[in-house]
């Protein structure tokens, strides 16, 4: 119908994974990522074979100039500690190719309010953040023994908030410290919910100013921050690039279920065991991206 408005989020979409493709769909996403750059990436539990290394981020990286920033974790391993965190960080390589800032490495936390938060109203995020005028969030997408699936929506929320922060998200506000949190996990519904909530927050602080790529490669059951992880149960399928981050994992998600690929059936039962559409679901409520999207393949 002439002067129909087309509300579609676009995402954009290509078959190769390479460092290059990461940078041509930035480039053709369009939006310009300025001032001081946060590069929001998983660093691999010690351990992980599937994680994405350093090297290939290397082409946008390099191209945007940005800073490498990650938070410390709330469970056990070599990363819940700003100690081992850094020395991990440093061991995967990250700190030999890029500056890299553990947000949240001392405290306090930066606290932001969420007042139309459907479970929670406060998000804690590593201070450092506040050195940052915009971010790219660069997400593997993969399955998630928690959150049924990791990407974008995860990054925004669990993957940006400090290690007290991890602890009210997934307690759903009750809790902020490590050794009282596998007591106080919340219901699964009231987790993902606080993941949206959380992420919301996160799009407000920077207005907008995230584009954000999902890597669809060495497709496990499990996550990055698993130091065991299941192999991985499907092909790689490509790489993805949009300013919305809901878009960008129903995308996702939908690539999965719309696949010939025997090995789809054991990532679903991790994804809807887990509810994980839930988060997607619980975003687009809060407003903040939409499930309606314009898939476009790039060459």
């Amino acid at each position: 119908m002439k002067g129909e408005i087309n509300l579609k989020s676009k995402v954009y979409f290509s078959k190769k994974i390479s460092s290059k493709t990461l940078l041509d769909l930035y480039e053709t996403v369009g939006k310009e990522l300025k001032g001081k750059i946060a590069i929001k990436v998983h660093s691999g539990e010690e351990g992980n074979k599937n994680y994405l290394k350093p090297i290939f981020y290397k082409d946008i990286i390099t191209y945007l100039g940005g800073t490498v920033v990650e938070c410390n974790t709330a469970y056990e391993g070599q990363r819940n500690t700003t100690e081992k965190h850094r020395q991990l960080l440093n061991n995967h390589g990250w700190s030999k190719y890029y500056d890299v800032d553990l947000l949240d490495a001392e405290g306090p936390d930066l606290e932001l309010e969420i007042p139309n938060g459907k479970v929670i109203k406060k998000n804690y995020l590593g201070k450092n953040i506040i050195n940052y005028d915009s971010m790219l969030v660069l997400s593997h997408f993969k399955g998630h023994p928690m959150g049924g699936y990791g990407g974008a929506l995860k990054q925004l929320s669990i993957g940006v908030a400090s290690s007290k922060g991890k602890c009210y998200i997934h307690s759903a506000g009750k809790i902020l410290n490590q050794k009282e949190l596998w007591d106080n996990l919340a219901p699964q519904e009231k987790f993902l919910e606080s993941m949206a909530d959380a992420a919301s927050s996160v799009i407000k602080y920077f207005r907008g100013n995230i584009v954000y790529i999902n890597v669809m490669a060495n497709i496990s059951v499990d996550c990055d921050c698993c130091a065991k992880a299941e192999d991985p149960c499907m092909k790689d399928i490509g790489v993805l690039a949009s300013t919305d981050p809901v878009a960008i994992d129903k995308a996702c998600i939908d690539l999965v279920y719309n696949s010939n690929d025997e090995g789809k059936s054991h990532f679903i039962e991790r994804v809807e065991s887990r509810k994980g559409l839930h988060t997607i679901e619980s975003s687009k409520e809060l407003g903040f991206g939409t499930t309606d999207y314009e898939l476009i393949e790039i060459n």
